[in-house]
């Protein structure tokens, strides 16, 4: 095989490997929600125990391998990365917050109004095309969300709630950007880096809150360790390793997966109830992913 053939075949791999990955990420993150459902803890302490955990098995993870850092060779992109967690640690704020005052499944959805602002500027940051097919999917995905959550709109909705999910999104979008700027810092020191500086701002955070002392329940100990291990550590693992190997529209749509898997968790686990609006919301959310990853 010449060396051409093989660049054209690692490509394709790669591709395929960094989308397999985003997709287990993305599944592990959507049930978030039900893991934290069995924590009796205030949301900001579950999102302290969450980044401390998982940050710590990162790098763990990343010294077990002989991991070489190299994050001070590149001062700028460090510095876009340490905005992004800053913003991903303050998402996961208001978003465990408005798990516990509107649901899950709510929560979810308004969170992820974020990727509709990723997309949005997109070619405005990254010079990516807004092509015919994503523009429609975007209207697609859009009008899901708002069908989707419209209930917690309605006059017995929780106002702070909504407004906690919809800053939630705003976060998630600064994350997302300002990631994909730090282009130099990859792999597993990037989502090491990202969840430890994340860790330290809800840290901060905490303690002008309340200072650390957190009354743990035993019967939380085993879900708080699967929220940090698996849904935080892995989970951030596959979503940081790969999402800088593909293209933020398409970071975007797919990233839809997880409310749309966090709603159908929330429904069939937690019994949260799913209006006929919201059932098509969560259909065309589903096919707008498809429709403009095609």
């Amino acid at each position: 095989m010449t060396t051409v053939s093989k660049i054209k075949n690692t490509a394709p791999t790669q591709f395929k490997h960094s989308y397999f990955k985003y997709i287990i990420g993305l599944l592990l993150f959507g049930s978030n929600g039900i893991v934290a459902s069995y924590i009796a803890l205030s949301s900001y302490e579950i999102v302290l125990l969450r980044t401390l955990i998982g940050s710590l098995f990162l790098i763990v993870l990343f010294f077990a391998g002989r991991g070489k850092l190299t994050f001070y060779q590149h001062k700028r992109q460090f510095l876009w990365l340490t905005v992004s967690g800053i913003a991903m640690g303050t998402s996961w704020i208001f978003l465990y917050e408005a798990y516990a005052r509107i649901g899950v499944g709510i929560s979810s959805l308004l969170y992820y109004c974020g990727p509709v602002i990723v997309m949005a500027l997109s070619p405005l940051l990254f010079k990516e095309k807004l092509t015919v097919f994503k523009s429609i999917s975007f209207l697609s995905v859009l009008i899901g969300a708002f069908l989707i959550s419209g209930n917690a709109f309605s006059g017995n909705g929780d106002v702070f709630g909504i407004f906690c999910g919809l800053l939630s999104a705003v976060m998630y979008s600064l994350m997302v950007i300002f990631n994909k700027k730090a282009k130099a810092i990859t792999g597993l020191e990037n989502a090491a880096l990202q969840l430890f500086i994340s860790f330290l701002t809800v840290a901060v955070f905490v303690s002008f809150k309340q200072g650390f002392a957190i009354d743990i329940q035993q019967a939380s100990i085993a879900p708080i360790f699967i929220l940090g291990l698996l849904n935080t550590g892995i989970g951030c693992y596959f979503y940081f390793s790969s999402i800088g190997n593909l293209p933020v529209q398409t970071v975007a749509i797919c990233g839809y997966l997880e409310p749309l898997s966090a709603v159908l968790f929330s429904v069939l686990l937690l019994g949260e109830r799913l209006l006929p609006l919201q059932i098509i919301g969560a259909v065309m959310i589903l096919g707008g992913a498809v429709f403009g990853d095609a």
